[in-house]
């Protein structure tokens, strides 16, 4: 069985994810590696996937005219939006309460030697 490892770049059809696999190439004239991607269509099964996240694809029976992949394995989940967007709230109120903080009051007695004179 074929294992490949690869990133989500669409998770908007029904139980089906896009797998893109980036991978190097050598050109035969220049002497360069160059990089390749392909993609690949996988079946989603029970996982809970977004776009983003770090996968290992498995080669299957075909289940569709292009799709003959099924997500076997997540690496890594990427950072949702909302997840984002609550921690850059939360970091915003802690720098809020921070700037905030009640300072005590110094009051500032005048005394002779640091009124001026006048002459």
């Amino acid at each position: 069985m074929r294992k490949k490892k690869g990133i989500i770049t669409s998770a908007k059809m029904t139980g089906t994810v896009t797998v893109t696999i980036h991978s190097l190439a050598f050109h035969p004239k220049y002497k360069k590696r160059f990089r390749v991607s392909k993609k690949f269509l996988a079946d989603a099964g029970d996982h809970k996937l977004a776009e983003g996240d770090l996968v290992v694809i498995g080669e299957t029976r075909p289940q569709s005219k292009r799709k003959h992949f099924s997500v076997l394995e997540v690496l890594k989940h990427s950072a949702n939006v909302s997840d984002v967007l609550e921690e850059a709230a939360v970091d915003e109120v802690i720098n809020r309460e921070k700037t905030t903080e009640v300072k005590p009051d110094k009051k500032e007695e005048k005394t002779e030697d640091s009124t001026p004179e006048i002459a």
